[in-house]
C-alpha cells in the first residue's frame, strides 16, 4: 500500500511540475503581437488643427503622482469632462472639446495614467486607479452650483469606463453620462467578429492563454504577473511616442466597462446618452439600442448615417449632435 500511495504522490506531483511549467511558459511567452495599423483610426486626425489646443495643465492623485488635463474653461453649471479612447491621450479629444466649449460648456479633457506618458506606459498599479485617478480630479473642481450639470462622457474604452463609473462607487460625482461608441466587454454583442484572428475588427490583439491564467491567478489572490501586457493595439509604429500601444492586464481590467455593464448601466444615478456612427468598424452600432434599452429605458441613442468609429469625436456632423446634447 506503501508503494502505490508513492507512486501516486510522485505522479501528482509530475503533473504538478508540468501545470507550473506551462503556466510559467504562457506567462513569460504569451504576448499579444501588435496588428497592422487600422487606416480608418491612423489618419482620423491627420488633418486636424491643433493649433488652438490649450496647454497641459496638472493636478495631484492620492498618490502624490501628476497627472494632466487640458481645460477649456466656459459655464461651470454646465461641465463636462472627457474621457479619451483606448491608447488615447487628451489631445486626441481636442476636436471634441473645442465643438463642446463653443457651445459653452466648461470642458475638461484627462489623460489616464498608464497614458500621455504619465507613469508606466500601458500599466497602472492596481485595478481601481483609474477610478480614483478621476475622483482626485473631480475634488480639485469648485462646487457645482444649484441646478447645474457635471457631465461624464467617454469615447471607446473611455465610453465602456464612464459606464463603469457610472454604476460604480463614484457615479453619484456625476449627473449625466455620455458614452460613445462605448467598448463593452469582449463577449458582448456589439463587439466585431474578429479579422485574422485580431478582435474589435482588427483594432486589438488578445493574449488569450496569458490573460486567462492571469484572470485566474487574480481569483486565487496572486497579483505578482498583472503587469504584465495582454493587449496589443493597431497603433503604426510612427505613432508609438504619442499612443499607447500595449496594455498590461492591470490596464485592461480597469479601462473599460465591467462585465455587469447593463448592471452598471441600470444603477446609473442620472440620465445616460449613447452616439455611434452607422459604419462603425470596431462595434456593431446597430446592436447597442436592443442590448441596453431594456434594462434602461430612458436612455437615448443616437446612430449617426455614414460615420464611423473616430468620427465619433472628429466629424462635424456628431459634434453637432453631442454639442446639441450637452447643451441642452
Amino acid at each position: 500500500m506503501g508503494d502505490v500511495m508513492r507512486f501516486f504522490l510522485i505522479l501528482a506531483g509530475s503533473f504538478a511540475g508540468i501545470a507550473v511549467l506551462a503556466v510559467a511558459g504562457v506567462l513569460a511567452f504569451d504576448a499579444p503581437v501588435s496588428p497592422k495599423p487600422m487606416q480608418s483610426v491612423e489618419t482620423a486626425l491627420d488633418h486636424a488643427d491643433f493649433s488652438d489646443m490649450p496647454a497641459p495643465r496638472s493636478f495631484a492623485a492620492r498618490d502624490g503622482t501628476r497627472l494632466t488635463y487640458r481645460a477649456y474653461p466656459g459655464d461651470p453649471a454646465n461641465t463636462v469632462i472627457l474621457i479619451h479612447g483606448s491608447s488615447g491621450n487628451s489631445a486626441s479629444m481636442h476636436l471634441l472639446a473645442r465643438a463642446l466649449h463653443a457651445r459653452g460648456a466648461n470642458v475638461y479633457a484627462l489623460s489616464l495614467r498608464g497614458h500621455d506618458h504619465l507613469g508606466r506606459s500601458g500599466d497602472i498599479d492596481y485595478v481601481g486607479q483609474l477610478d480614483d485617478d478621476l475622483a482626485d480630479f473631480v475634488k480639485t473642481l469648485p462646487p457645482e452650483p444649484k441646478g447645474g450639470h457635471r457631465t461624464l462622457l467617454g469615447f471607446s474604452s473611455g465610453g465602456g469606463f464612464a459606464l463603469r463609473i457610472a454604476g460604480g462607487p463614484y457615479g453619484h460625482l456625476f449627473n449625466r453620462f455620455i458614452l460613445l461608441a462605448p467598448a463593452l466587454p469582449h463577449d458582448a454583442p456589439t463587439i466585431r467578429p474578429p479579422q485574422a484572428g485580431i478582435a474589435g475588427g482588427g483594432w486589438v490583439s488578445v493574449a488569450i492563454p496569458r490573460m486567462v491564467i492571469l484572470t485566474t491567478l487574480s481569483r486565487l489572490g496572486i497579483h505578482a504577473f498583472e503587469g504584465l501586457p495582454v493587449l496589443a493595439f493597431a497603433v503604426p509604429p510612427r505613432m508609438r511616442n504619442v499612443q499607447t500601444a500595449f496594455y498590461s492586464f492591470r490596464m485592461a481590467q480597469n479601462f473599460g466597462a465591467t462585465q455587469d455593464y447593463l448592471g452598471d448601466l441600470k444603477h446609473a444615478p442620472g440620465p445616460v446618452s449613447l452616439f455611434d456612427g452607422a459604419d462603425d468598424e470596431i462595434f456593431i452600432a446597430s446592436r447597442f439600442a436592443p442590448l441596453l434599452k431594456p434594462v434602461r429605458p430612458d436612455l437615448t441613442v443616437t446612430i449617426l448615417p455614414g460615420l464611423d468609429h473616430m468620427d465619433m469625436i472628429v466629424a462635424p456632423a456628431a459634434l453637432k449632435a453631442i454639442g446639441d446634447k450637452v447643451a441642452f
